[in-house]
C-alpha cells in the first residue's frame, strides 16, 4: 500500500519574514501554518499542509501576492517570495522536522521536547512531548514561547500561594497542536478547555493530549461564536490569533475571563500591537507586562 500524500503550499521567504509570511497564509486559508530554515540556501519555506489536493485559484494567488506586498509594507525584507504548490511524502515532511525542531525549557519548570529527543527532564519539571503534525505550534515560535512562559510564571505564582486542589482554571483559544492547553494542564491548571476552528488541528490536538497522558475538553469552535454570558469562567486565558480578529471578538474574549484573570494575547505584528492593546484597555483590562520578538509583540492583560 502506497503511503498517502501532503499537498504543500509554500512560500520561499527569508528568516527574518517567515513569521509574517506564516501569519498570512494561516489567515488565508484559516489553517496554521509551519516553517522552517534551510541553513544551505539561507532561505525559509513556509507551509501549509492538506490532505487532499488543492489548487491555487487566481483569488487565492492575488490573496497571497498581497499579503506579501502588505509584509513588505512593514519595512521587512520577504527575498523571493515564490509561491508554489507540490505533492509531498508524508515521511520526507516528517524527516524534515526533526531538523529543526529541537527540545525548550522554560526556567526549570517546563521541557518541551519531540518524541525523539532524548534529553531528560530535570527534577520536578513537567514535559510535554510534542511531534509536529499538520498543525501550526510546537513552541518555537517567539508568540506561542510567550504564552508558555506567562502559564509557568502563572502556575509559578499561583503555586506558592495556594494549593494544587484549586489550580487555575485554563482556556486555549484557537490551540492549533494543543501545546499550551497541554503544558497548562502538566503544570497543574485545572480544568483545561481549549478550542479552534480548523478541524485538522483539533485532531491533532486531541492526540497530541491522548499521547501525554492529559484529560482536557478539546472541540472544534469560533471565537465569533464564543457566549456573550458564559455558565464557566477561566482565570487564565491564551489567544494567540491574528490581531483583526482579537480586536473584532474582544467582548465575546473578555467575557470568558473571571475575576482577577489574565488574558496572554498573542499572534500580533508590533506595528498593530498599540490598536489591540486600545481595544482590550476599553473592555477594563490592564497591560501588565508586554514583549517584542522579532516583528511580533505579545502582551499579558489583567482584568
Amino acid at each position: 500500500m502506497k503511503p498517502k500524500r501532503l499537498w504543500n503550499i509554500s512560500v520561499t521567504t527569508t528568516l527574518e519574514a517567515e513569521d509574517a509570511v506564516a501569519e498570512m497564509l494561516a489567515e488565508v486559508f484559516n489553517c496554521p501554518a509551519s516553517a522552517y530554515f534551510d541553513i544551505e540556501k539561507q532561505t525559509s519555506a513556509v507551509s501549509i499542509y492538506f490532505s487532499e489536493k488543492k489548487f491555487l485559484s487566481p483569488e487565492v494567488r492575488e490573496k497571497l501576492r498581497a499579503g506579501l506586498k502588505r509584509i513588505r509594507s512593514f519595512g521587512l525584507k520577504i527575498g523571493a517570495g515564490k509561491i508554489s504548490i507540490a505533492k509531498v511524502k508524508r515521511e520526507d515532511w516528517s524527516e524534515s522536522w526533526k531538523r529543526h525542531f529541537q527540545p525548550i525549557e522554560i526556567d526549570n519548570l517546563l521541557l518541551v521536547k519531540p518524541s525523539w529527543s532524548k534529553k531528560r527532564p530535570k527534577n520536578n519539571q513537567a514535559v510535554v512531548v510534542l511531534d509536529p503534525g499538520l498543525s501550526f505550534g510546537t513552541g518555537q515560535h517567539p508568540t506561542t514561547g510567550f504564552c508558555l512562559q506567562e502559564i509557568v510564571a502563572a502556575v509559578c505564582d499561583h503555586r506558592r500561594s495556594q494549593s494544587a486542589a484549586t489550580a487555575k482554571s485554563f482556556l486555549d483559544i484557537g490551540t492549533g497542536s494543543g501545546i499550551l492547553a497541554i503544558a497548562a494542564t502538566k503544570l497543574g491548571c485545572k480544568p483545561v478547555h481549549a478550542f479552534d476552528f480548523d478541524s485538522e488541528a483539533v485532531r491533532i490536538a486531541k492526540a497530541n493530549a491522548k499521547f501525554n497522558g492529559v484529560k482536557i475538553k478539546i472541540w472544534r469552535g469560533d471565537v465569533t461564536k464564543l457566549p456573550t454570558r458564559p455558565k464557566q469562567k477561566f482565570d487564565f486565558i491564551c489567544a494567540n490569533l491574528i490581531s483583526n480578529l482579537l480586536i473584532a471578538e474582544r467582548k465575546k474574549i473578555v467575557a470568558q475571563l473571571a475575576p482577577d484573570g489574565f488574558l496572554a494575547l498573542a499572534g500580533i505584528l508590533k506595528s498593530e500591537f498599540s490598536e489591540v492593546q486600545k481595544a482590550f484597555e476599553d473592555c477594563g483590562l490592564e497591560l501588565t507586562r508586554a514583549k517584542t520578538e522579532k516583528e511580533w509583540r505579545s502582551g499579558l492583560f489583567a482584568l
